[in-house]
């Protein structure tokens, strides 16, 4: 390699480049953001809008189809699909992942924007909003009461007007949240009674309060010296001076003189009511009720930065927090990522320890191992820089690339190091043994770390959402491999040519003269012994294998079928859950339940959890975030952390459904934190035009579902229909009174919805909502609604009462809870959980059960969530392992000069199954992302032993070896350096497998997987190798032979007659 010559020539040059990407190195980790995920751009848009008081049948026919056919047009879109719940609309829109996220919310808005016109007056204004798959809350921080005294409405007004505006201030907060906050208020409480006796109108109300309560401006008054601005400021001061507000005009009574009082005030036909709004979002904390903020940073930006500045602003706002209450964190993201950054640092440096370790055992040399050892933090800090330059995080995935390059990094070095002391004890000297053994290890090192990199560039390339989570994964490990073969080719040869190293000459044998000697050298050298005599039983077990080569190829192929055989076994998930301490619970009470008899279950749910001793708190939500709807909650339990309980939180699931069992009323539909999008392990949906059809295949498939064992928490979108109270107007009736749909439809509701009337200016310059209508206590029962009056102006110039009953029938019905659709099509979606078995295993028996179901024409089912992204993550890991295959496989024959030899080498590639579904079934481990990442990285691994093992013996024959005499001098001189590769690979992996901290169980599968394939494959490759090379170089000198006697044949007539002539002549 010319770059190691010149290191070599020049040192001084070798350690400037190393320190240069030290500091680069240093200075690029300080500017790097730290995350839980990578930044990942996925083009999704949401659209939502609200329609007050609407059903979702009406939200569905009269916003959601006509944004879904307005949006449907836009180029690239993948998926479309909608929710309609009562009162509110969500329309999300994915577009394909070449589109950009921007340019797509901004076509989305353009088409939202044509139809706003078309739709209904009440409809609000549209939210149009990117998705960030990291938009869950990170931080969460609950106002509470601490003397009693303090009411809910006190706390939303402190938390809202204060502390809200605090947290909004921190650099990188997207939103803040109030969950179970109510906003002061002012209410006028129309009464019906009231009205009907001074004949005054909803409307007339109305319009009084919208006249009366402004502040405008009227223009300017100008002289020749200045301008005075004009403006009538008719804002009412306090809230009870709404009270005088004029609203109508009465004629006097017969009898009474022209002057008699014939103003109607608005304290005559209502109450104004300054106090808390209704209740429509719940927040408890341990049972208590709370004003909740929840935090979402902006796209992109460092969670951790954001909750520092959270804390610090949170810090501050305690020097203005009221008497009486008192603020606490229960929610904190960063939390997560500071434990996994954490864990995974120390197993950087666990398995950095480790690895040096096993090479100061082989090597014997403190100088040895430090020139070893100093590649690896050379290419971790090195890394850094790569990271910063792509514009990468620190995250899980970069984080557990650095950790699994822990015992990738150190190979190359270990190589390179260990043949030069081979050939300083072969009597060179220091400079010429650093040349010439890089010279003749560095092709071979060429080609086993070009294999690692063919084995990663495809899993930093594949496609889909999980390409894009595990594209930094790949090029972090590529980048460090790259720099780690870099320093091994320079620094390493630069430093054992400067650096002489005396022990390199001496013996383990040796006697010992110092007390090294008599201390870690009896242990280095007792060592030393042991790789020689397994480099003896290694000679001889190799030996015997050449001689009966189809008895050990038999072998390797029955421990590879064996290994096919107990996979079926294995069980497949998308991605292992990992333990942080925390849970979400979610439930559900009947269809109709209000917000109190919610609250009430909720209560009960928070009690029971609270009474297992690992439960450190809860926080309960209704009516906000992904549980939308009064009759839908959510519980986040935070246990003690992990070190602090003997259960996981697997063992903690059964107690905790046990617990829930026992409350009546609730429906638990997930018991575990759901995934990005907010799905459980298991989810489905059943497609189709007609939903009275939808609903008798949903409740077909379910009854078949609750029979598969281990399926859990099943739950459809489809709920028994909602109560509703139906108005129908009688047409003929109304117009006889000199009514309409919509005069009936606007009174109604204003006085049942009610309807905002424009705001109030306290004196601290806080604006609150002015509210009009019906009070509570009259708009409970259907019965309230029959004597509602209708006030319509007479001919006479007077009023006449029109009760609702003469205009319409009222009737009890019901209608449904929520409308999905999907495609333009409704839709039911069904989800679930994996129980006691593996999702993958799980998810089959569903699809059998879907399959066998007799779908009618024009319906059908497709899966989502997580088993759409198992299915799919599987798909591109198999097709990136089949391009790591065919790399490997080009990098081989380029460097064999070979069609056939590679083959050998690559027969290595399937003894690596075995071991890892051996690993993985020990530990009750599954096959998922992770663990199919190890599978691929192992490809690069194994190829690495052969590679060194053959290319030595090629060498070998060269020099005029037989065959079996080069493959067996290969193995003696080549075992050395394959276990120090072999075992600094499994000892750096040995932290990553084993860990017991918190988020452990998620990285556990890939290196336990590449701990089994290791091992095996390294035993296996060691003897079936060199007999697959030995029958395909058979194989190439019969084809060898075959062609020449074909070339001498066809030679052989243009001879012959040649020669006669001659011999005639000569005769």
């Amino acid at each position: 390699m010319w770059f190691t010559r010149v290191a070599i020539a020049n040192p001084v040059l070798a350690v400037m480049v190393m320190f240069a990407f030290v500091v680069l190195g240093l200075f690029s980790y300080q500017r790097l953001a730290i995350d839980q995920y990578p930044n990942v751009d996925i083009p999704t848009v949401v659209v939502q809008m609200d329609y007050p008081g609407a059903s979702p049948e009406i939200v569905e026919a009269e916003v959601t189809k006509k944004v879904e056919e307005a949006v449907n047009t836009v180029a690239g879109i993948s998926q479309l699909y909608s929710r309609s719940y009562e009162s509110t609309s969500t329309t999300i829109i994915e577009f394909n992942l070449d589109v950009d996220s921007r340019r797509a919310a901004d076509d989305v808005r353009e088409k939202v924007a044509l139809i706003r016109p078309l739709l209904r007056d009440e409809v609000k204004e549209p939210r149009i909003f990117r998705f960030d798959p990291q938009s869950q809350p990170i931080f969460n921080v609950a106002v509470l009461a601490t003397d009693g005294k303090t009411s809910q409405q006190e706390l939303t007004t402190w938390a809202s007007q204060v502390l809200q505006k605090r947290l909004e201030n921190v650099r990188g907060v997207g939103a803040v949240t109030l969950v179970g906050g109510v906003a002061r208020q002012v209410q006028v409480r129309l009464r019906p009674a009231a009205m009907e006796a001074m004949g005054v109108s909803v409307q007339q109300v109305y319009a009084a309060l919208r006249s009366e309560n402004q502040e405008l401006p009227l223009g300017a008054v100008r002289s020749r010296e200045q301008e005075t601005v004009v403006q009538i400021d008719a804002r009412l001061a306090t809230p009870r001076d709404f009270r005088d507000i004029v609203v109508a005009r009465r004629p006097p009574a017969p009898g009474a003189g022209a002057d008699a009082n014939s103003l109607v005030r608005l304290w005559q036909v209502a109450d104004i009511v300054d106090g808390p709004e209704e209740t429509e979002s719940l927040a408890l904390y341990n049972g208590q009720r709370t004003v909740l903020l929840s935090v979402q940073k902006s796209l992109g930006e460092n969670t951790i930065a954001v909750v520092d500045g959270l804390e610090r602003a949170l810090a501050a706002a305690r020097a203005v927090t009221p008497p009486g209450v008192r603020t606490e964190i229960n929610r904190d993201s960063s939390r997560a990522i500071r434990v996994s950054v954490a864990n995974v640092r120390q197993t950087l440096l666990e398995g950095a320890a480790l690895t040096i370790l096993i090479v100061f055992l082989f090597l014997d040399s403190w100088r040895s191992t430090v020139i070893t050892g100093l590649t690896l933090p050379i290419a971790l800090i090195g890394s850094f820089l790569i990271m910063y330059v792509a514009g990468f995080t620190i995250n899980i995935a970069t984080l557990m690339a650095l950790s699994l390059c822990v015992g990738l990094l150190i190979d190359d070095a270990i190589v390179v190091r260990e043949n030069i002391v081979r050939h300083v004890q072969m009597g060179k000297d220091a400079h010429a043994a650093a040349l010439e053994a890089t010279h003749e290890i560095g092709l071979a090192v060429l080609a086993t770390t070009l294999s690692i990199v063919a084995v990663f560039a495809p899993i930093g390339f594949m496609g889909g959402i999980v390409g894009r989570f595990f594209h930094e994964f790949g090029i972090t490990i590529v980048a460090a491999v790259l720099i780690s073969m870099f320093v091994s080719f320079t620094l390493d040869p630069m430093l054992s040519s400067v650096w002489h190293d005396p022990r390199a000459h001496r013996r383990a044998a040796d006697a010992p003269r110092t007390r090294y000697d008599r201390t870690i050298g009896r242990v280095t050298g007792a060592f030393d012994r042991l790789t020689e005599w397994l480099a003896r039983v290694y000679q001889r077990l190799l030996a015997w294998s050449l001689v009966h080569k189809v008895k050990t190829v038999a072998l390797a192929l029955a421990t590879f079928v064996l290994a096919i055989v107990l996979a079926q076994r294995l069980g497949t998930e998308f991605l292992p859950k990992a333990d942080f301490s925390e849970t979400i619970v979610n439930f559900y009470t009947p269809v109709g339940s209000s917000l109190e008899l919610t609250e009430a279950r909720a209560r009960q749910i928070d009690a029971a959890l609270r009474a297992l001793p690992e439960v450190r708190f809860t926080v309960a939500t209704i009516n906000s975030g992904f549980a939308v709807g009064k009759i839908y909650g959510s519980v986040y339990v935070r246990f003690v952390d992990r070190k602090d309980r003997k259960r996981n939180i697997e063992q903690l699931v059964p107690p905790m459904r046990e617990r829930l069992a026992t409350i009546p009323g609730i429906t638990v539909t997930n018991i575990g934190v759901p995934d990005l999008g907010g799905n459980k392990g298991l989810s489905f949906s059943i497609q189709g035009p007609d939903l009275g059809e939808l609903a008798r295949l949903s409740r077909e498939v379910q009854a078949r579902l609750h029979k598969i064992a281990g399926l859990v928490d099943l739950d459809s979108t489809l709920k028994p229909d909602k109560p509703t109270i139906a108005v129908d107007i009688r047409r003929d009736a109304a117009a006889d009174l000199g009514l309409n749909v919509d005069a009936v439809a606007g009174t109604l509701r204003t006085l049942i919805a009610g309807t905002t009337v424009g705001n109030w200016r306290a004196a601290n310059g806080e604006n609150y909502d002015v509210w009009l209508r019906l009070a509570p206590q009259l708009r409970r029962s259907a019965a309230d609604l029959p004597d509602l009056p209708l006030v319509l102006a007479a001919a006479d110039g007077g009023t006449r009462v029109v009760r609702l009953a003469q205009v319409a029938d009222i009737r009890a019905t019901s209608g449904p809870n929520q409308i999905n659709r999907r495609d333009l099509n409704r839709e039911i979606n069904i989800d679930a959980n994996a129980l006691g078995r593996s999702a993958g295993a799980v998810s089959a028996d569903v699809r059998r059960v879907l399959d066998a179901v007799a779908w009618p024409p024009g319906y059908r089912y497709a899966f989502g969530g997580n088993t759409k992204n198992m299915q799919e993550s599987f798909g591109y890991a198999l097709s990136a392992l089949a391009l790591a295959v065919i790399f490997i496989y080009m990098i081989l024959a380029s460097q064999f000069r070979s069609f056939v030899q590679p083959l050998a080498l690559m027969s290595s590639l399937p003894l690596t199954l075995i071991g890892v579904v051996l690993m993985l079934m020990v530990f009750g481990g599954t096959l998922n992302m992770f663990s199919m990442i190890g599978v691929v990285m192992l490809m690069g691994l194994v190829t690495k032993n052969a590679i060194l093992l053959i290319d030595f013996a090629i060498r070998s024959r060269a020099e005029g070896m037989s065959r079996t005499e080069a493959l067996l001098h290969a193995a003696r001189v080549r075992l050395r350096p394959i276990l120090m590769t072999t075992l600094a690979m499994v000892f750096g992996m040995v932290p990553l497998a084993f860990a017991a901290s918190e988020g452990s169980e998620q990285r556990a599968p890939m290196g336990q997987a590449v701990i089994g394939g290791v091992v095996t494959s390294s035993l296996l490759t060691l003897v079936v190798v060199p007999v697959v090379y030995c029958w395909l170089d058979d194989l190439a000198a019969w084809a060898r032979r075959r062609r020449q006697r074909a070339g001498a044949s066809a030679a052989a007539p243009d001879v012959r007659p040649q020669a006669r002539p001659g011999a005639g002549g000569a005769a």
